[in-house]
């Protein structure tokens, strides 16, 4: 698949790939995932630490076949969350 707006692959990042995956398709568009913030709403597979901090480290969502659509679908959800964290501020 070509580089364009739904897909983009960076053979030359330091760090691709960034997780243990099939490196065939491997979409780098979503590097820093937008839907961390949704917490244990983003649909992806990721665990907590101890310390309370998220770990995606297992989660290839965004880098598979139909990422872009499944981070796609989700923006609206943290676009609503930025709103209302503004609200309540």
């Amino acid at each position: 698949m070509k580089n364009n707006s739904k897909y983009f692959k960076n053979h030359e990042c330091e760090y691709f790939p960034c997780h243990k995956t099939d490196t065939e398709y491997f979409n780098c568009m979503f590097c820093c995932c937008p839907l961390y913030a949704l917490g244990d709403q983003c649909g992806g597979n990721f665990v907590y630490l101890e310390q309370g901090i998220k770990d995606c480290s297992n989660c290839t969502i965004p880098h598979k076949e139909g990422g872009y659509e499944h981070v796609s679908s989700k923006l609206r959800q943290v676009s609503e969350m930025a709103k209302n964290n503004r609200k309540n501020k």
